[in-house]
């Protein structure tokens, strides 16, 4: 099982990136794909998840409307849109995959059960 995460990189405050996360030699049913982030010196946490049984949108509050998720079955990707980005969006950006689905807790990082590496947003001018 691989999830490859790329599309990070420098932007000045007010840009955009679109980062996106491919899975692969997945063969089992899962129920939520999702973006966490970590900050320097700060927990991880959730940014946003999707329902795959009814590709329901979930986003954190302080993201809501600057951030859209999608995803391509087609592909096997999922992708993070990050428009009016922040200085406090400087994370290192991670994508997961959990075989259930909590919708009141989809943030909670334990409820995830695969990992992709990393890939770092710096928000900087």
């Amino acid at each position: 099982v691989q999830l490859q995460a790329c599309g990070g990189g420098l932007v000045q405050p007010g840009g955009s990136l679109r980062l996106s996360c491919v899975v692969s030699g997945f063969t089992l049913p899962y129920y939520v794909i999702g973006w966490f982030r970590q900050a320097p010196g700060k927990e991880r946490e959730g940014v946003s998840c999707i329902s795959t049984s009814d590709e329901r949108p979930y986003y954190v509050d302080s993201v809501k409307g600057r951030l859209t998720i999608s995803r391509d079955n087609a592909k096997n990707t999922v992708y993070l849109q990050m428009n009016s980005l922040k200085p406090e969006d400087t994370a290192v950006y991670y994508c997961a995959i959990g075989l259930n689905f909590y919708s009141t807790s989809w943030y909670e990082e334990d409820l995830m059960d695969y990992w992709g590496k990393g890939t770092q947003v710096t928000v900087s001018s």
